[in-house]
């Protein structure tokens, strides 16, 4: 018996079940030959052994965790001429491995083999061992979303290793690419003019080369979380200098998101295909000497229980400044229910009113105070009815308008806009109980959806006065004037200092 760091391989046929079904003992040999003899020579070509066969499944192990993702990428492309119809997918996890009696043992054997379970036809996933072990340099890879796995503690990361024959559009981008909001800017083509609510996909440049990075710079303030890079192999020094801030990357080869792209643009709400250069010929800019600026300045909290729907939420603050609907790595977590408010710290220092608390311990937040978190100072200021309060902070997130013009604000406005943040997802939500609630969840409510209407508010400015009138029957807005909040049902002047309350977002008005 021995004990090593190995990295296992598990190949699996997808489908095998239904292949075989109607299939003699013969042609079960066979099938089962092919696969063995996709498998064997790759393996062992890359430094590693076939341990043993499970069925239709083979696990092999590997002394380095790059060469087992070389093989794994080797095995997944190569076609078998009997296999019509079989697919495979592998998984792979690096770790402790037991050898006893030639067979292989141990927790990184059963984290592989769950992974397997997870991966989808046609895939390659591993877990977070071989991602610290592998040199993330050499393969291009993802990263894919934590899941509980059965008998494994807590969530595990998992990761997809990305071939250069395909490329998994992030949902922002397909969507994005769908409803025509794309901007597509390359090196030898650039833009000059951004309509709102648009996703920026970056492609042809060298993560951290000096014309990226005037590129970033040519852009109007928008949230990180709409900026992406298309890239197929990246360091990780550059992968992280990238995404620390929020942006997204596209991991895959220029033809590969070139081809998914274009389907997207045919998936799009007209039918047709989007013509290629319509995506790359916006430009972009500021607005020179703006004379107001709206800022998203903050967390609105609506009070429950909401209308027979949510009985309670939580939002979580990501590293990069960002409230978010669910977070590992989150710096606090903000709950809101029938009894209050409170704050989960997630991180150490994070304290409330002077006051540190100790990650995961929570406290009521009830009055007037300030937060002190890693990322900066956040003031909690508690409401009437309707809102339990506002977290107030401004962030990158803001649009310059000249005297003269009209801006909206929303979750998508017409141009020139302030696009609202429109989180998606509903992990955030604990419902109530009823028809109305489950309704509610089948039919997509988010609070970012339910409480901010595409176009919400429109906010002029002269060299006079500053209005805000409302643009939406069903989605209310608010001004928040010191600790008064009231409805906006007519056009109302602002002054410089008031807040814009509209479902869960603050926009402040700033000087720019």
């Amino acid at each position: 018996m021995s004990t090593a760091t190995h990295t296992v391989l598990f190949t699996d046929m997808a489908g095998y079940t239904e292949s075989v079904a109607g299939s003699d003992r013969e042609g079960l040999r066979r099938i089962l030959k092919e696969h063995e003899g996709i498998v064997r020579p790759i393996v062992e070509r890359h430094g590693g052994w076939v341990v043993k066969n499970i069925g239709d499944s083979f696990l092999c192990l590997f002394p380095a965790a790059t060469d087992a993702l070389r093989a794994a990428q080797d095995i997944l492309q190569i076609k078998t001429p009997g296999g019509a119809g079989l697919r495979l997918r592998l998984a792979l996890n690096t770790g402790d491995v037991e050898i006893i009696g030639g067979d292989a043992f141990g927790d990184s054997v059963n984290l592989a083999a769950r992974i397997l379970g997870l991966t989808p036809a046609g895939e390659i996933w591993f877990g977070g061992g071989t991602r610290a072990c592998m040199n993330a340099a050499e393969v291009a890879w993802e990263y894919v979303g934590r899941f509980p796995l059965k008998g494994v503690p807590g969530e595990q990361a998992c990761f997809r290793l990305v071939p250069d024959n395909q490329v998994w559009l992030p949902t922002k981008i397909a969507t994005a690419a769908q409803d025509g909001r794309l901007v597509r800017i390359r090196e030898d083509k650039p833009a000059h003019l951004l309509p709102p609510d648009s996703v920026v996909l970056f492609e042809g440049y060298a993560p951290g080369s000096p014309s990226l990075a005037a590129a970033l710079d040519a852009l109007p303030v928008l949230d990180p979380a709409s900026i992406f890079l298309a890239t197929y192999r990246i360091s990780p020094s550059e992968r992280e200098i990238w995404t620390e801030s929020g942006r997204g990357l596209v991991i895959g080869t220029a033809e590969a998101i070139e081809i998914a792209v274009r389907q997207n643009q045919l998936m799009g709400d007209s039918g047709h295909g989007v013509p290629a250069d319509s995506m790359i010929t916006v430009l972009l800019g500021r607005i020179a000497d703006a004379d107001l600026e709206l800022v998203v300045g903050g967390l609105a909290l609506p009070a429950v229980p909401l209308g027979h729907v949510v009985a309670g939420y939580h939002f979580d603050l990501n590293p990069d400044g960002r409230w978010v609907t669910h977070s590992e790595q989150s710096v606090c977590r903000i709950d809101v229910s029938r009894m209050g408010v409170r704050l989960e710290a997630r991180t150490p220092d994070i304290s409330v009113a002077g006051a540190m608390v100790p990650p995961g311990e929570s406290v009521e937040l009830q009055r007037p105070l300030t937060i002190h978190t890693p990322l900066g100072e956040i003031s909690f200021l508690p409401l009437p009815k309707g809102y339990a309060g506002v977290l107030l902070r401004d962030t990158a997130t803001r649009l310059g308008i000249k005297n003269g013009q009209t801006a909206e604000i929303g979750r998508k406005p017409n141009a020139p806009g302030l696009a609202l943040p429109n989180r998606e997802r509903q992990q955030n939500i604990r419902w109530c109980p009823g028809q109305t609630a489950k309704q509610a969840r089948e039919q997509g409510f988010t609070l970012d959806r339910g409480l901010v209407g595409r176009q919400q508010a429109a906010v002029t400015a002269t060299k006079e006065f500053i209005q805000l009138a409302p643009l939406h029957g069903d989605c209310p807005t608010y001004v928040l004037r010191g600790a008064q909040l009231g409805k906006v049902t007519k056009p109302v002047n602002l002054r410089l200092g008031d807040l814009i309350v509209a479902g869960t977002t603050v926009v402040a008005l700033r000087n720019p």
